[in-house]
């Protein structure tokens, strides 16, 4: 039945348009001198009225299957393309709009002292013309043209809207940082700027591992969805819906789609994966990794510095022995086999520090060591 209406609603489009068509014809005719079609009779205006309305009517009907596919897709892809507009520029766009059209109005009677079609015609142009340039100089000026109580405003200084600033782009947090957890301690400092993005299908993937029969998975999910309700709670997040997208639904991977969101976005992935960091990083995404954070905000060790450590085992290697800092750096401990289950005291003799962590190497100190 919507079908049919749709059809109807076409034809009456092409009759229209039709008509139309036969006013510009007649029009063209007339400002060229090519042709005169009024003075041809109204028998013939009325046959050439009724043969251009039949056929764009006819020509409506039968392309309303094509115009509707393309229709949807256009909207779709529309709508696809407004979800990574900011909101500032959807707003100032809009206001540009919407002055450009009132200059339009404004300035359109002084065409029609030029004749009513070519009147008509710079009137258009000019709703046309403004229109667009209001929208290009809202978008591209509207951060300037933005009152600074109003962008004071908008960040607020609630917990919700504390770090969104409208400049930071958009932080997208993926699986394995939210079931970690530290981020909701590290966004609790305000270190973290702009807003943030949980797609749908990290939801998903969150939903599926809680989901498990694998115990450790659950556990593991259900931290996950406990640490995003408390991001919700106290700061607030953005969910982005991936549905509409069909370029984010034709790739598998949760990874894969994680960074190609990010690149729609213009924002940063927010991961400790060591593998999505190093394939993001081929890709060009910007990444924060909270495991090189961490790194970074470890105590510096340097070589030659006296250590007091306890060795809890074995090493690789022949004769060494491996313990453990509080925040879990293992210490390598070359010829301290002999040490392992006593304290001993150590002297650094080198620190490797990569993404994936920090290891250091010492040996003890002299041969008289301090064991316990």
């Amino acid at each position: 039945m919507i079908r049919k209406l749709i059809r109807i609603i076409a034809t009456i489009i092409g009759v229209i348009a039709g008509y139309g068509f036969f006013l510009i014809v007649s029009f063209v005719g007339d400002l060229t001198g090519l042709y005169d079609l009024s003075s041809k009779g109204l028998l013939y205006q009325a046959i050439a009225i009724a043969a251009s309305s039949i056929i764009f009517g006819f020509l409506f009907f039968i392309m309303t299957p094509i115009f509707s596919r393309h229709g949807a897709r256009m909207a779709k892809n529309i709508e696809s393309d407004l979800q990574t507009v900011p909101a500032n520029d959807l707003v100032a766009g809009t206001v540009g709009l919407v002055i450009g059209l009132i200059i339009a109005f404004l300035i359109s009677p002084i065409f029609s002292d030029m004749g009513s079609h070519i009147g008509v015609a710079l009137s258009i142009v000019a709703y046309i013309m403004l229109g667009f340039l209001g929208v290009v100089i809202g978008t591209r000026k509207g951060k300037d043209l933005i009152p600074a109580w109003l962008s004071a405003r908008r960040g607020g200084s609630s917990p919700k809207g504390r770090g969104k600033t409208a400049d930071a782009s958009p932080k997208i947090l993926d699986t394995s940082v939210i079931i970690d957890g530290r981020i909701a301690d590290i966004m609790k400092t305000g270190f973290i700027e702009g807003p943030v993005v949980i797609p749908e299908f990290v939801l998903v993937e969150l939903r599926h591992i809680a989901d498990s029969s694998d115990g450790l998975k659950r556990n593991r999910g259900r931290r996950g969805l406990d640490v995003l309700n408390r991001i919700q709670t106290e700061h607030g997040v953005d969910i982005y819906n991936t549905e509409s997208d069909k370029a984010l639904e034709e790739i598998p991977e949760v990874d894969v789609k994680l960074l190609k969101l990010a690149q729609m976005l213009h924002g940063k992935v927010v991961t400790n994966d060591f593998n999505l960091n190093k394939v993001a990083t081929i890709k060009g995404v910007d990444v924060l990794n909270i495991n090189e954070l961490a790194n970074t905000l470890k105590p510096v060790v340097l070589p030659g510095e006296d250590m007091n450590i306890f060795p809890v085992k074995e090493g690789k290697e022949n004769n060494q022995a491996v313990a453990y800092l509080d925040d879990g750096t293992m210490i390598v401990v070359e010829e301290g086999r002999r040490f392992i289950g006593k304290t001993v005291d150590v002297l650094v003799t080198s620190v490797l520090q990569t993404s994936a962590g920090r290891m250091i190497f010492a040996k003890p100190k002299g041969k008289q060591s301090n064991v316990s």
